[in-house]
């Protein structure tokens, strides 16, 4: 429950043609709309417009490509970008005044052209290097996630009894992985690794877990919230859920970042609302703080989110660093007798599988008939983070998870220097996630349990 360090990738959403923009540093790549229209024609030559409509983030930078088809089609002259031929390529780049597209923003190029033959449409457009598909994607991505995804199975989910259902009301379990922080393992989120999550290692989620202290969000409210909306794409181009997770560690007391927390939550839930991959964890490890104040916190963000995205599972951190109050001498018995005035909600428990043994999986084995429980983080190690891999504990866990229909998280997908970290040090320095040259002794068992099929029902 303890840990150091993680982060981002660039990524988008859109409608009609989709573009991805530029990866930055500190900001997201977004979604855009290309409209080409042919505004006048003559013997061999035309003049064509291109409007550009960024669909997602602010973002600084951006070159559009498209290929002209094999008809004699040559670039003349154009305007209000730095345009260029080569070949069949036609590129254009923004200039001062309009390479920075905030959401919602519009620009216009144009361009005239000479032709030989027929005049059809270019193809290809990319903004880039991205493909507009006319879906959300991104480099190496499917650009239609289909319905064998886990999101294209389940849809939107919601909370029936005290099980995560899917769209057909049927209880689920979902197996994911769980970023480390995303303000130090930068490097580690990128689309070769998402791509691995996805396809090898067969995730369900991810969990993007954004500190708000440790030089967290409350260093660059904005950045970071970028940084979580372009995972949340990048999850969503995959088709796995994205499980935003504002995380609380130290202080303990989730009401000191009371409204650093409503300002987050209001921001990506208003952004994210349209999307049913999206999960909302509000905070991740509470600790030297009573039930009650941690109800209290949750009663006044839980609005919030519902203001902007009424549908969306959340999910509540508990006593005891999500430990339902067991590892503050307390049990279940306080959430179960005072729960959450609200619906659609879930309750986090959280666990290392060196350090929390039987009496913890007894709570939760009572826990699971009265409450909706996510394991939104679990370690195969000690509570630090760190330690040898407790095989035989780890396996009763994931065993009872799945016997009792919870899903789980494993902390981290990341090349971490410890030994809850999936993978080893320098993973991310290359472009392998999956091999078993890259995989941690951790890392290798809990790949084998989530890359087992999935069995989501349908009817």
């Amino acid at each position: 429950m303890k840990r150091i360090v993680a982060l981002l990738a660039t990524c988008a959403t859109a409608v009609g043609l989709t573009v991805l923009l530029d990866p930055q540093p500190a900001a997201a790549a977004a979604g855009c709309k290309v409209d080409y229209t042919v505004t006048s024609q003559w013997q061999g030559g035309f003049q064509a417009g291109v409007k550009i409509t960024n669909l997602g983030d602010p973002v600084t930078g951006w070159t559009l490509k498209f290929t002209l088809p094999d008809s004699g089609q040559k670039l003349v002259q154009g305007w209000n970008a730095t345009w260029a031929q080569s070949g069949s390529t036609v590129s254009a780049a923004g200039i001062d005044w309009n390479r920075t597209l905030a959401t919602g923003a519009s620009t216009d190029l144009g361009f005239v052209g000479s032709f030989t033959g027929s005049n059809p449409k270019p193809s290809a457009f990319t903004l880039n290097g991205v493909a507009c598909t006319g879906s959300v994607e991104d480099p190496g991505t499917d650009p239609n996630p289909g319905t064998g995804t886990p999101v294209g199975v389940n849809g939107q989910l919601h909370v029936c009894g005290v099980n995560l259902c899917n769209q057909y009301n049927r209880p689920i379990q979902l197996r994911g992985m769980s970023t480390h922080g995303i303000q130090w393992f930068s490097k580690c989120y990128n689309s070769a690794s998402l791509d691995a999550l996805a396809k090898d290692w067969k995730s369900d989620l991810l969990r993007i877990a954004m500190y708000v202290q440790e030089d967290g969000y409350e260093t660059d409210p904005a950045g970071f919230t970028s940084r979580v909306n372009s995972l949340v794409d990048m999850a969503e181009a995959r088709g796995m859920y994205a499980l935003i997770d504002f995380h609380t560690l130290t202080p303990g007391d989730p009401n000191y970042n009371l409204d650093r927390a409503k300002t987050f939550f209001a921001s990506v839930a208003a952004r994210n609302a349209a999307k049913k991959n999206v999960v909302y964890e509000i905070a991740n490890e509470p600790n030297g703080v009573s039930w009650t104040a941690i109800k209290n916190y949750a009663e006044q963000v839980i609005p919030v989110i519902r203001a902007a995205d009424p549908d969306a599972v959340i999910i509540v951190g508990t006593r005891g660093w999500s430990s339902l109050g067991v590892s503050d001498g307390s049990s279940e018995t306080e959430v179960v007798n005072n729960p959450v005035n609200a619906t659609n909600i879930m309750y986090a428990f959280h666990f290392y599988a060196a350090s929390h043994k039987d009496n913890y999986r007894a709570t939760v084995s009572r826990a699971a008939s009265k409450l909706p429980l996510f394991v939104t983080e679990f370690g195969t190690v000690s509570a630090t983070g760190g330690g040898t891999m407790d095989r035989s504990s780890t396996t009763a866990w994931l065993d009872l998870l799945d016997q009792l229909k919870i899903s789980y998280v494993n902390w981290t997908y990341s090349d971490a220097n410890e030994s809850s970290a999936a993978l080893k040090p320098g993973t991310c320095d290359g472009t392998d996630y999956s091999s078993s040259g890259v995989l941690t002794e951790s890392g290798a068992l809990i790949k084998s349990r989530i890359s087992t099929a999935d069995s989501f029902p349908t009817s």
